[in-house]
């Protein structure tokens, strides 16, 4: 059996970690100069064991198997929040590195190799997923901004010399893996190491407007106001009562945002907005919180003399994971003795955008303490360990199929 060697996995990790330090977490955006250092120094170690690395016009870094005519392809991202952890994407990138090498090593110019990439802006600095969205041919345009950005580090994403975008190929990209820590207690809480990932949440997100009236702070009687935060932070807590009684029980929720015009402590607030999103991986969960905020909106409009108006902001569909890899992760968590549970991703990834276009599987290892996007996220590491393994006996079953 094919094995891997976990003191490698934890130095890349560490290695990746040193790219825009700061204290015990990251700082490293992307098109960042860090971001791109990082990249560089991935691509060096792609060569290093073999593969042929190439970073396009958007950023990703991809390094194909020579020879191979099929391939497993692992991925994730490098990038990262700006006060973000060490684990978060790298901990991808580091399996793949390492199940490619031995892979490599053991079947050098084999028929069917394995793959990896490295997105660009997951994290969304300037577009969520832009770099998966890129290589699945889902990108219309640019966002604003990025091209600018991409010029003043290097990449050229319009002149002559632009490098191609690097695309998925389904001749060639059989299956995609993706490992990340869970961000999340799930797995902490159940004492297990290992979470099969059987989907990943859709999203909904919406403004909710408050139109009231300004008015003097001091001389206007309480009962004569059109006050819009008072009636947002009313709405807000009944949205928590009525998405309990509407929603899942894996339903979450976030009221993340509130701005409130013109501002100011001696003036009746005259605007407010109110930022929110609910995610679910059942799509008629999402129907049904969808309806309830419409219905909240209808309820409170015109109370108090305030006008209550509601536009959707953005949303993304549920997408579920490969049945047949799942199996495949979940049967290398019980050859290892390693306990495993099934679960979904509250999260985005890239595996969401690439799930709609290649059989796609997520591999969970527990986050201590379920923290992330923070410099305190960590796992044991052990765990990064035994996530290694069980990965690489996943994805070295998924490349004998082929």
């Amino acid at each position: 059996m094919l094995n891997v060697n976990g003191d490698a996995v934890l130095a890349t990790l560490r290695t990746l970690a040193g790219f825009g330090a700061v204290g015990s977490g990251v700082c490293r955006p992307a098109l960042s100069p860090a971001d791109l250092a990082a990249r560089r120094w991935l691509a060096g170690e792609m060569e290093r064991i073999g593969l042929r690395a190439t970073i396009d016009a958007v950023g990703n870094l991809y390094g194909a198997a020579p020879g191979a005519g099929r391939s497993v392809l692992i991925g994730s991202h490098s990038d990262s929040v700006p006060t973000g952890g060490w684990l978060d994407g790298t901990l991808g990138l580091a399996y793949g590195l390492e199940i490619a090498r031995a892979w490599m090593e053991a079947r050098p110019g084999a028929p069917v190799g394995i793959d990896l990439i490295d997105f660009s802006d997951e994290e969304g600095r300037f577009l969520s997923c832009l770099g998966s969205r890129s290589f699945c041919g889902d990108l219309p345009g640019l966002p604003a901004g990025f091209a600018e950005e991409a010029a003043s580090a290097g990449l050229d994403t319009t002149g002559p010399g632009t490098a191609p975008p690097i695309r998925l190929d389904p001749q060639r990209h059989r299956a995609f893996f993706e490992a990340h820590i869970e961000q999340g207690p799930r797995l902490e809480a159940a004492g297990l190491p290992i979470g099969v990932v059987t989907g990943i949440f859709g999203m909904r997100r919406y403004a909710v407007r408050f139109d009231g009236r300004a008015d003097h702070a001091g001389t206007t009687p309480i009962a004569l106001r059109r006050d819009a935060a008072r009636l947002l932070y009313r709405f807000a807590d009944a949205c928590h009562h009525r998405f309990r009684q509407t929603g899942s029980t894996d339903s979450v929720w976030n009221l993340g945002k509130v701005s409130l015009q013109p501002g100011a402590v001696n003036v009746v607030v005259e605007r407010g907005e109110l930022l929110l999103e609910f995610r679910d991986l059942d799509p008629a969960a999402l129907d049904s919180l969808s309806a309830a905020l419409a219905m909240l909106v209808d309820e409170f409009d015109g109370q108090e003399g305030v006008r209550v108006s509601l536009e959707e902001a953005g949303r993304l569909a549920p997408v579920s994971l490969d049945a047949a890899l799942q199996g495949l992760v979940a049967d290398a968590a019980d050859a290892r003795g390693a306990g495993s549970m099934p679960l979904p991703s509250g999260a985005i990834h890239d595996a969401m955008v690439l799930a709609r276009s290649v059989p796609t599987a997520m591999l969970f290892v527990p986050s201590i303490g379920g923290r992330s996007h923070t410099p305190v996220e960590d796992t044991r590491a052990e765990d990064i360990v035994l996530g290694a393994h069980v990965l690489a006996q996943a994805v070295f079953a998924c490349a004998d199929s082929l």
